[in-house]
């Protein structure tokens, strides 16, 4: 079964309403979270995430909306959680990873070194504090293109069912995470866009959105090539696949999540294991 959380509300200025959109993965030997949200260091110290990022993004920061807590209102412990897979460091998407001491933290090796040796604006994007205790599982790009995934190629497979997806541009190593639901796939995409009419041809995504997303780009350029593989990959309307980004909260709502954060059933509502 796959639970949606949204582990963050946002309000930036002139965006609306925005969310941390994660996935809990029930398998037979744990739990695998693609994603964090803040955790709970940060709810009870904000300013640790920078004053840039609580001025732009402008979030609640409730200690309700924390992964560990939703998780233990599901019945589960920290212990539970095994693995962690992150789309990237972002702060509002590897806050989380300090709550789950035990668990391997999977991600793109060219994000991992992007976070522990920054180069020119990355200084400002990353907090270590977050995860400077974590047990990382770091994945290069495999040799001569790697495994292909409707298209995507250098692909890395975490576990059955778990996919690592490079989608660089938002920042230096950022990913998608494929995980297999039933007969179909769910493809978190997380900061690869954030509305989905940035997917439409031509784009429509307000200006605002689409100003903010070129301000936390990392390299715009390839953040916009890959914008528009994903654009493709919507467009063919594959029927066993379902794209979402981290932040949309119609699109977080469309898989049951309440409008005010918290969990939501899979869409469609898995029964078996991955």
């Amino acid at each position: 079964m796959i639970h949606h959380l949204n582990c963050a509300s946002f309000h930036p200025p002139l965006v609306g309403s925005m969310v941390a959109h994660v996935l809990v993965v029930e398998r037979p030997d744990g739990l695998l979270l693609v994603d964090t949200g803040f955790g709970t260091a940060d709810v009870a110290a904000p300013q640790r995430i920078g004053r840039a990022v609580r001025a732009l993004m402008r979030p609640k920061m409730l200690p309700e909306e924390t992964a560990i807590a939703q998780l233990t209102a599901l019945g589960y412990t920290a212990d539970d959680v095994t693995d962690i897979v992150l789309t990237h460091l972002d702060v509002d998407h590897a806050g989380g990873v300090g709550d789950f001491p035990h668990a391997r933290v999977h991600l793109d090796a060219a994000e991992l070194e992007a976070g522990r040796h920054p180069r020119g604006a990355e200084h400002g994007r990353y907090v270590r504090e977050q995860w400077a205790e974590a047990d990382f599982v770091p994945h290069a790009a495999p040799p001569a293109g790697g495994d292909a995934w409707f298209g995507f190629e250098s692909v890395t497979e975490i576990g059955d069912g778990v996919l690592l997806v490079p989608l660089p541009g938002h920042s230096r190593g950022h990913s998608m995470v494929a995980v297999r639901d039933g007969d179909g796939w769910l493809a978190h995409a997380g900061d690869a866009y954030f509305h989905p009419g940035d997917l439409t041809s031509p784009p429509s995504a307000p200006r605002t959105v689409r100003v903010v997303q070129r301000l936390l780009a990392q390299d715009d350029a390839v953040r916009l090539a890959n914008r528009d593989r994903l654009a493709e990959l919507v467009a063919a309307d594959h029927p066993d696949l379902r794209v979402f980004c981290a932040h949309d909260r119609a699109e977080f709502e469309a898989f049951g999540g309440p409008a005010g954060g918290g969990t939501g059933a899979g869409f469609p509502r898995s029964t078996g294991e991955i």
